[in-house]
């Protein structure tokens, strides 16, 4: 009996000081939510067509800057033509700042998503970029959404006529 009660005190103690203590590590799994990431577009929102252009981007967690995103990525189109936009990859350059050169050929509307991946966490914000001096009466109103839905939207009964669909906030709080 005494053999029995030692070996349920000693092989429980003897498991607890073994085992070494794992840091909190802040991930949805581990129960602690994680501090979110804000990703600033750093970017002008006008520019010349046919110069070259830093579009940028600042990432941070908190007070720290983000210097290993796993990804930063510029999504560019025109206004009214998502579907035939480019997707740019930022890179480093200081301190929770990413880079990419590119140049407007024409003026024009433009939006673009600084799609960012850090740290187990994604954020897309949008900008609106105005090129040169655009004819703004054949400007096509974009309806890609600022949620990370990527504007694919499906056409029904709530088209207004000109190929624009009405949805809800809470189709975009992801």
């Amino acid at each position: 009996m005494k053999k029995w009660l030692f070996s349920l005190v000693a092989v429980p103690a003897l498991l607890f000081g073994c085992a070494e203590e794992e840091p909190v590590v802040d991930t949805i799994d581990s129960g602690v939510m994680p501090v979110a990431i804000d990703v600033a577009i750093t970017s002008p929102a006008t520019f010349n067509a046919k110069e070259t252009v830093e579009l940028s981007a600042h990432v941070t967690q908190g007070e720290e800057a983000v210097n290993d995103a796993d990804e930063v990525k510029f999504e560019i189109w025109e206004s009214g033509m998502r579907d035939m936009g480019e997707m740019l990859d930022g890179t480093l350059t200081e301190e929770g700042t990413y880079k990419v050169d590119y140049t407007f050929d024409h003026d024009g509307v433009y939006y673009m998503f600084a799609h960012t991946t850090a740290r187990g966490l994604h954020m897309m914000p949008k900008q609106e970029i105005i090129v040169g001096n655009p004819d703004m009466g054949k400007v096509l109103e974009d309806t890609s959404s600022n949620s990370m839905n990527h504007g694919n939207q499906e056409m029904d009964e709530s088209e207004d006529g000109h190929g624009q669909t009405e949805e809800s906030d809470e189709n975009h709080n992801h």
